[in-house]
């Protein structure tokens, strides 16, 4: 009981601990943020990505004399011509010296973590003259109420918190309630006998209360030491994308309360529940009394729950779109936390009557021993079973969460562009950016060059690209011609009137010539995404008409890989280690939504590592307290003469067929769940058919464990102790 409740007391306060974590991230970031007002300093902010990750630059510049505000981190702000910037970007400095342009001025001192989000924050005070800042403001002071650049946005925070609450909290709940009712056919039968020999029925109670409470309350201060040590290293390790100091981590007095009062108080409750009968009924638990069918009223919550999130997938089905309103956003959390209590209570009574049908019916020995022992002790199913389906469960609901919010965070398109000033890369860089490894294909766009600004005169984009260039670029690409211009017609775009057939344009070259082009009769019929540096462009010119090392003037230098999260950040991460003083313009997506993203997937993902945690806990210690509390069953059947294989069979299928009715009501409705929350989000995607193999391949590894790890629970030796002498 001890040891259970030390793990799950620790994965609760890794869970309590997140929002805190996140919290005080936010709390440093909104403590700098630069507030326009009327001091002697004038500043500018910058905010550009460095590969996949955020970099955020203050330029200041004093302008007279007086006070400063200064902000926290630091002790004043930097002169010109020089920066304070933090630890993080002191390593990219030393790794990567290119990259010294983006902090001009010398290095004078480092920001301290009162001043940055994390321990991974890219960020930097630059000194500067008033001249240099080119539209200024006034600084007023540093600090405000809230940040503009949450971690996670406070709506998807909400999401968040109710998926891991779906993922850990509720087998975290089960599993503490398996602890607190280890052994509790033999402890009933300890304390029947306390009350047979003259112990009263409060006494008897109290008995029961003192040994798991104390047990529960070390556990917990155990789990809540080991979760310090955890937070210890894994705050100098981080996750991908989420980074924190020691001390954010460290729970607050209301978690320890929670983790140091919460599990003694469940081990009380379930001790003293367990405890009654033995108190009030001796003579029945002695003799192991006929047990009471478990209660069919919890299925009854798979009514409303089903009925909700079935309606919401039904109306999708017939073509209605139920998404938005502010009812949804209560019926599908209730609907979905309703389906799951009515799948764990709902358990039991299912496995009870399925287990009669089964044994009325076996012509096996092993099957109709294991079907008659789970009917008249279904109870054991649902602390066997719990834990893992409401793990799947879960999985199936975070399988949707992200699905969902990767529609809502970036662009829904196959493919994503990245597109840099020709102006601010070397054509050895050009060269390094086109062999990265995810990027598919590269191009140019810009505009034509026109003489004079003060007359409204016609002016083209064009595109410098092969043709299966262009086909990488766009949905379709029909009646492309290589080594020759062509006029680029897209149906989905209206005509461009001055791309006019006869027309002549110029294009400015690198090297200080032009290129005069005509509108040609013959057309390329390009489908572009949107958005897209492809979709506008009036004429497709080939690479052919540029001579060897000349490009476009003033064209955008444009890259697309396909649009996975992974190879994003891979291909950002590249283009920052080639180019880090270039501007890159991740098309279609904000540096802050894919950071956002990573980390909610990290997140997440320790969320599944502790559910997946907590329910394999949860089934080694049901698994291991039956096995205890049937040996004086298993020595009678021995002493009637049942084989090792028989005993072994019994076991395996007493603990499969519970698996298999909670594994299958789970992928069952917790795909049902998943597609009423992506209903009821309003993405494009509603119905999640690759996630359903994933989710069958789990399931059969959990039943495949859970069999293999059940055979050695059965000892065929005979023990006289464990033979009844009623």
């Amino acid at each position: 009981m001890a040891l259970g409740s030390a793990l799950g007391v620790a994965c609760l306060a890794a869970v309590l601990t997140i929002p805190s974590i996140l919290t005080a991230h936010d709390a440093r970031t909104a403590a700098r943020e630069p507030q326009p007002g009327s001091s002697n300093v004038v500043y500018r902010e910058f905010r550009d990505p460095y590969g996949s990750q955020p970099l955020h630059r203050v330029f200041v510049a004093h302008a007279g004399s007086g006070p400063t505000p200064v902000p926290p981190g630091i002790d004043k702000l930097p002169k010109a011509g020089e920066a304070i910037i933090s630890p993080k970007l002191v390593e990219v400095l030393a790794a990567n010296p290119q990259a010294a342009g983006l902090i001009p001025g010398r290095v004078a001192g480092t920001i301290a973590s009162e001043g940055l989000g994390d321990s991974d924050d890219l960020y930097a005070y630059i000194g500067a003259t008033p001249d240099e800042l080119i539209g200024a403001e006034h600084l007023g002071s540093f600090g405000a109420s809230r940040s503009w650049r949450q971690i996670v946005d406070p709506s998807t925070l909400d999401i968040l918190r109710f998926t891991l609450g779906c993922i850990v909290l509720l087998p975290l709940v089960t599993f503490l309630f398996v602890c607190a009712r280890l052994s509790g056919e033999s402890r009933a039968r300890r304390l029947a006998a306390l009350r047979l020999v003259g112990l009263s029925v409060k006494d008897t109670m109290r008995v029961n209360a003192g040994e798991s409470v104390v047990a529960a309350f070390v556990g917990a201060v155990l789990g809540v030491v080991g979760y310090l040590g955890i937070n210890e290293v894994m705050a100098r390790v981080g996750l991908p994308g989420l980074h924190w100091f020691p001390a954010d981590g460290r729970p607050n007095g209301l978690t320890l309360v929670v983790c140091l009062v919460g599990s003694p108080s469940l081990a009380w409750v379930v001790g003293q529940l367990s405890a009654r009968r033995a108190a009030l009924s001796p003579i029945n638990v002695r003799r192991t009394a006929e047990r009471r069918p478990p209660s069919k009223y919890g299925t009854l919550l798979l009514i409303p729950g089903l009925g909700v999130i079935g309606g919401y997938c039904l109306l999708s089905a017939m073509g209605r779109d139920p998404s938005g309103g502010s009812a949804n956003a209560v019926l599908v959390p209730g609907a979905v936390l309703v389906t799951g209590a009515g799948l764990v209570l709902g358990l039991a009574p299912i496995t009870a009557w399925l287990a009669r049908r089964i044994a009325t019916t076996a012509k096996s020995l092993p099957l109709a021993l294991a079907m008659r022992r789970t009917e008249v002790e279904p109870g054991s199913s649902l602390r066997v079973a719990t834990g893992l389906v409401l793990l799947v469960f879960g999985a199936s609901l975070t399988q949707g969460v992200l699905i969902e919010l990767n529609q809502v965070s970036r662009r829904t398109d196959p493919v994503q562009e990245y597109s840099l000033p020709v102006a601010e890369l070397s054509a050895q860089q050009r060269t390094q950016l086109t062999a990265l490894r995810g990027v598919d294909a590269h191009g140019f766009a810009a505009q034509s060059w026109v003489r004079t600004l003060e007359v409204d005169l016609p002016s083209v984009r064009g595109v410098v690209a092969t043709c299966a260039q262009v086909a990488a670029f766009s949905r379709t690409a029909r009646g492309c011609i290589d080594n020759k211009v062509l006029r680029i017609k897209d149906p989905t775009l209206l005509v461009d009137k001055d791309a006019r057939i006869g027309s002549s344009f110029q294009f400015l070259l690198s090297n200080g010539g032009k290129l005069d082009i005509t509108v040609p009769q013959d057309a390329v019929t390009v489908r572009a995404y949107q958005p897209s540096e492809f979709a506008g462009p009036s004429l497709l010119i080939p690479p052919s008409l540029l001579a060897e090392g000349v490009v476009l003037s003033d064209a955008r230098f444009v890259l697309v890989s396909d649009a996975d999260p992974a190879t994003i950040r891979s291909v950002l991460d590249g283009i920052g280690a080639i180019a880090p003083t270039a501007s890159v313009d991740p098309v279609g997506i904000v540096i802050d939504s894919l950071a956002q993203l990573t980390v909610i997937r990290s997140l997440l993902a320790v969320g599944m590592v502790l559910g997946l945690v907590i329910g394999v806990a949860a089934f080694v210690v049901s698994v291991a307290d039956r096995a205890m509390e049937r040996r004086g069953q298993v020595t009678a059947l021995a002493l009637l003469g049942a084989r090792a294989g028989t005993l072994r069979v019994v076991q395996v299928v007493q603990v499969v067929l519970p698996l298999v009715v909670g594994l299958g009501a789970a992928i069952v409705t917790g795909w049902l769940a998943e597609s009423s929350y992506l209903i009821t989000g309003g993405g494009a995607v509603h119905w999640d058919w690759e996630g359903l193999p994933l989710l069958f391949v789990c399931a059969l590894g959990v039943l495949l464990a859970a069999a293999l790890a059940s055979v050695p629970m059965v000892r065929r030796h005979i023990d006289p102790e464990h033979i009844r002498r009623d």
